[in-house]
């Protein structure tokens, strides 16, 4: 027997809570469910003067979150996945892995000028090291500087900041209805995506009616694909102090 109220943790970012309602649809679609959201503040929404690398540690974006399940204070806890670690804590579960938006960066510039068309020395914001990295493998003159804050105050800073450009996960503007802010999608051969990017996790306790009642919103082959690019990202022993990328897909055969 599903349960008849649950509770739902989850940062409490404008799109963090547009992901969380998105479950709370599916949900909803399957189950006769009462759903209560509770906005948890994590160490990466706090400290938002400093480049995540800097801060360091893993689960910036989860560690209260998961902390909150472990407590049963929520029943189960919805994630952009590319924020969770390849380990979880003991007694917590990936739940489910949902369909996985389109998983590239894109880029917004400031006058709308294709990527290629920057000029040499363009100062593009970002504070992923996966993002610059490969930036700087293009074109080793771009200017990097940090790039924090939600979506809107990232795009807000593209003009105060007079910056040519910034990169955001088009799954992020997809989901907020802002697709039409993007420049250029970046293709693969430019910047592969974070681990996990464009899909949600659910995360669970470990525990049978946790289990089934999550089941119905995994996407398998997202799952069998995220759980390779996790796998890999763990055999690196990568996190927020690694510029690591991958992608995968899971084909018919």
């Amino acid at each position: 027997m599903s349960p008849k109220k649950i509770r739902i943790g989850t940062r409490g970012s404008i799109l963090a809570l547009k992901q969380t309602e998105w479950v709370v649809d599916q949900l909803r679609s399957i189950y006769d469910v009462e759903v209560e959201i509770k906005i948890i503040k994590t160490k990466g929404d706090k400290i938002l003067d400093a480049p995540l690398a800097r801060i360091g540690g893993k689960g910036l974006f989860v560690k209260e979150i998961e902390d909150a399940l472990l407590k049963e204070k929520i029943d189960l806890a919805v994630h952009s996945l590319k924020d969770i670690p390849t380990i979880l804590p003991k007694g917590l579960c990936l739940g489910a892995i949902t369909v996985r938006e389109d998983p590239r960066d894109a880029i917004i510039t400031k006058e709308n000028i294709p990527f290629k068309e920057l000029p040499k020395e363009a100062i593009i914001g970002t504070s992923s090291l996966r993002r610059q990295a490969q930036l700087l493998h293009f074109n080793p003159n771009f200017k990097i500087i940090p790039l924090r804050g939600n979506v809107d105050t990232r795009l807000r800073k593209l003009k105060e900041q007079n910056l040519d450009a910034i990169i955001l996960a088009s799954a992020g503007l997809k989901r907020l209805g802002l697709a039409d802010k993007i420049t250029e999608y970046l293709p693969f051969d430019i910047i592969l995506p974070a681990i996990g990017q464009g899909a949600l996790g659910i995360e669970i306790r470990e525990e049978k009616k946790w289990l089934e009642f999550v089941a119905p919103l995994n996407h398998t082959p997202t799952a069998l694909a995220i759980n390779a690019e996790r796998a890999f990202l763990e055999s690196l022993g990568g996190g927020c102090q690694v510029p690591v990328a991958a992608y995968a897909i899971c084909n018919e055969n």
